[in-house]
């Protein structure tokens, strides 16, 4: 419920605060005092735009603040959702700065106006004779329709399960998608694939192979060189080993004359061992080569084919190759393998339908059995507000297509007279019937479901009389569930509140204000009797006052 509302600088609010209190209250004052104003004022709270021009004075900040005690309206999600800090007692302030620039707050954090919206329309519903085309909605219908049937369970499960359904249908449709693509490429994928997997392909292979290609292609220069070195050291007149042996034997004889001299004839004898190794490393390298024609065209071959596939794919080595082997293995399975994930996935979208149709069905049965009571309720207050002749035609049909709240399309028509043709609300219904439709709505859906505070905004323009006092009676009784706002000019709605304010304006400073007073007892008499016989307040207009007020 709105607790209390504070509006400084907003069109010809100056400074105005006032608390509210459950149940209904109504609002009175002339033509042009302002009535509007506060709606405008809320309208900001609820999200509205705003700009410049409805600031009072353009140099000072526009404030509007609202209080709502909000814990019975089951917000808590929806805070989460817009990363908001609950509160039972939330204040929503919004500011319209002399740049123009606004800027809107909930619970001291900054919010845009799409989050202020959606909390907006949680907390008020703002109703008039200029907005009752939500009464011709669909939706709206449906929404009626199932507090009365009790379907909030069932038809919450059919959401999420709807939810999953359009997932699923959206993957498998991505699938088919990947799967033409896949295809197309399947068997170039599959050729590349093969290449690269007949290839047989290891790390580090080309250096190998490319050391073996120079070893066998050289042959004769490293036979012919290996067998030189080979004579050189071990050849019996001039060779290295024999003039190596000769150096050491000289230096074994004078070694043990000096320590250095020892250590230089220990330094040879290292050598000449080191020398008999390498020849015979030399010698076991010589006998190894064998020139071998067609292992020198088969390492050939390998080389140019391991050449050729990085040419051909781009590749900066053999480890890139085998990289894109593996890719293309994982391109050609997974085209493989579409086709049966396609199948699971449509196996799964079935099983979806399936538990869909099951709740759809449920959903159905109740809104059945509960759409002649609503249309029995509808007549018989529509019968009160002065429309004895008002009938209505529903059904509820089930169709194969899954809508966002069940599998039926619900027909709702609307006769205002005797022998009329029936028609839908928004063809044949007027402006002042649709409000009186929509009041008996509301009146309906206050005893099945919390509604925000609603706010009428003088629907009861051309009522009078007895429907007046009936329209009066609808309100009191919804503001047992909810909290009840009217702006009217009825004395009868007007008596009926349980507190009274009043909007007028008066002149301060060579300035015209707008104000709201909450009226006294007494001052409830006298402006009741006003919107009775007028100005001049008569005896019995006063009279007449105090009787409505039950005082």
């Amino acid at each position: 419920m709105l607790r209390g509302l504070s509006i400084k600088n907003f069109a010809l609010i100056e400074q105005l605060q006032v608390s509210f209190d459950s149940g209904l209250t109504t609002i009175t004052g002339e033509t042009g005092a302002g009535k509007s104003l506060l709606l405008g004022a809320l309208g900001l709270l609820l999200g509205k735009r705003a700009d410049l021009s409805s600031v009072k004075d353009s140099s000072q900040k526009c404030i509007i603040e609202g209080e709502f005690l909000i814990q019975q309206y089951k917000l808590q999600e929806l805070f989460e959702e817009e990363v908001l800090d609950y509160e039972d007692e939330t204040i929503i302030r919004r500011e319209i700065l002399p740049s123009g620039k606004s800027r809107a707050f909930v619970n001291d954090t900054p919010v845009t106006l799409q989050s202020l919206a959606a909390l907006g329309e949680k907390l008020i519903d703002i109703h008039s004779q200029h907005q009752t085309l939500e009464v011709t909605s669909n939706d709206f219908q449906f929404t009626v329709l199932d507090a009365l049937a009790e379907t909030h369970r069932e038809v919450e499960s059919y959401k999420r399960g709807l939810r999953i359904l359009k997932q699923k249908e959206k993957e498998v449709q991505q699938l088919i998608a990947n799967q033409e693509n896949f295809t197309k490429e399947y068997d170039y994928n599959s050729f590349l694939l093969k290449e690269l997997e007949d290839a047989k392909l290891k790390p580090g292979e080309l250096e190998e192979v490319e050391e073996q290609y120079e070893k066998l292609n050289n042959i004769e220069e490293i036979q012919e060189r290996l067998s030189s070195a080979i004579g050189m050291v071990s050849s019996e007149d001039i060779g290295i080993s024999d003039q190596l042996n000769t150096v050491k034997a000289s230096l074994s004889k004078i070694e043990l004359y000096s320590g250095s001299l020892k250590e230089l004839s220990g330094r040879v004898a290292s050598i000449a061992i080191e020398l008999e190794d390498v020849h015979t490393a030399l010698v076991d390298e010589l006998e190894k080569l064998e020139a071998d024609p067609q292992k020198l065209e088969e390492t050939n071959q390998r080389l140019q084919l391991l050449h050729n596939l990085q040419v051909k794919h781009s590749a900066s080595g053999i480890e890139e190759l085998i990289e894109l082997k593996e890719e293309l293995q994982q391109k050609v399975s997974k085209t493989e393998s579409l086709s049966e994930d396609i199948e699971k996935l449509k196996t799964e979208i079935q099983s979806t339908k399936d538990r869909l149709d099951e709740v759809a069905v449920k959903i159905h049965k109740k809104r059945e059995k509960a759409l002649p009571a609503l249309i029995v309720e509808l007549e018989e207050i529509l019968k009160a507000l002065g429309m004895p002749n008002a009938t209505f035609q529903a059904s509820v049909k089930m169709r194969e297509q899954y809508f966002s709240n069940g599998k039926e399309v619900l027909e709702f028509l609307f006769s205002a007279n005797k022998g009329g043709s029936f028609g839908e609300l928004r063809k044949v219904a007027s402006g002042g019937e649709l409000s009186r439709i929509m009041l008996a709505i509301k009146t309906i859906l206050s005893r099945y479901t919390q509604l925000p505070t609603i706010i009428f905004d003088e629907i009861d323009t051309g009522v009078s009389g007895e429907i007046a006092h009936k329209m009066a009676d609808l309100m009191l009784n919804m503001s047992s569930n909810l909290q009840v706002f009217s702006i009217t000019h009825l004395p009868q709605i007007a008596a009926n509140g349980q507190s009274q304010y009043k909007v007028f304006k008066e002149d301060i400073n060579d300035t015209t204000v707008t104000q709201l007073k909450l009226l006294s007892k007494e001052e409830r008499v006298r402006e009741i009797a006003e919107m009775i016989g007028g100005k001049d307040i008569s005896d019995t207009a006063l009279t007449h006052a105090k009787s409505l007020l039950h005082y």
